[in-house]
């Protein structure tokens, strides 16, 4: 069994995720740490309570950054819905989370299993940041960081023309995290558009499912399908499930060690990843970033946690 501490801002595909690691068999998820993102952080806990319920798991929730490091915080909510998951009717309120402080749980599990932790960061890395930055020695602690964020290496963004929101969001924090020096994997929003799109096909294969979770998936996408359609996609893409799915089974990908900074200032270079293809930084490659994930692998994943 592989462990599991994911760490999220949850909002509709975040809880997709969930479902995802929450089912499969082989993963043990240690602990949800939740940051501000999407939406604020006190929904993003009730999301993630939400979400835990359903896939009827005890895994313990932990509130953690409600503002960025530097910044105010800026949500998603127009592509996600008012309350994250697609404002579908959802009971999104009065349950109760753990308490203690992302952060600290971060550092607590991976220096409590040095070498066996898996962290999969589908938010704004404030927690992770704040984590390293309390604790550098989780950076050769942990096993694996995989990382949904930024736009790997054939672009564009979401949120501007080259910035992805995770790192938009807090770019501080991405900037302090990709030089850390932990074991990164990137999984980019141009991966989902380029291989995890909830095409109609797969959009109606996912509804004959008919099941308790497959409802939930498509309720909680409603409204990020519309922008994404609104933007000339084919259907809404999935980006944290399929960050999560190279979590589960990296051999699916291809990837490519690079150079990769992360751009801090305001303006159209907030958050926007500089990768280094051809070596003129002369810096080292500090991270592996997935440059496509097999679409039959992903939504078989995908269809077995909803199923």
């Amino acid at each position: 069994m592989r462990r599991f501490l994911i760490d999220t801002d949850t909002a509709s595909d975040d809880a997709v995720a969930l479902v995802m690691a929450l089912r499969h068999p082989d993963v043990i998820v240690e602990a949800l740490t939740i940051v501000c993102g999407n939406v604020g952080l006190d929904q993003a806990v009730q999301n993630a309570l939400y979400t835990v319920e359903l896939c009827g798991s005890d895994v313990t929730v932990h509130p953690g950054a409600r503002q960025p490091l530097m910044r105010t915080l800026e949500t998603a909510q127009n592509v996600h819905g008012e309350d994250g998951m697609g404002d579908c009717g959802l009971e999104l309120s009065g349950r109760s989370h753990a308490g203690g402080r992302g952060a600290d749980v971060i550092v607590d599990t991976i220096l409590g299993a040095p070498g066996e932790i898996t962290l999969v960061a589908l938010g704004p890395l404030t927690n992770i940041a704040v984590a390293y930055l309390r604790a550098p020695e989780i950076a050769e602690a942990v096993e694996r960081v995989v990382v949904m964020g930024g736009t790997g290496v054939h672009g564009p963004g979401n949120v501007s023309p080259m910035a992805e929101f995770n790192f938009w969001a807090d770019p501080e924090a991405a900037a302090i995290v990709v030089e850390s020096g932990m074991p990164l994997e990137l999984v980019g929003w141009d991966i989902s558009i380029e291989n995890a799109v909830v095409t109609q096909e797969r959009h109606d294969t996912i509804r004959a499912l008919d099941t308790p979770l497959s409802a939930f998936a498509l309720s909680i996408a409603q409204v990020v399908r519309r922008f994404a359609l609104g933007i000339g996609l084919a259907g809404d893409d999935l980006p944290d499930p399929i960050a999560m799915a190279h979590a589960i089974d990296p051999s699916a990908a291809e990837t490519t060690r690079l150079h990769v900074g992360v751009m801090v200032g305001d303006g159209p270079q907030r958050g926007v990843m500089e990768v280094d293809r051809f070596g003129f930084s002369g810096k080292e490659p500090n991270l592996d970033i997935v440059t496509r994930y097999s679409s039959d692998n992903f939504f078989g994943l995908l269809m077995d946690s909803l199923g």
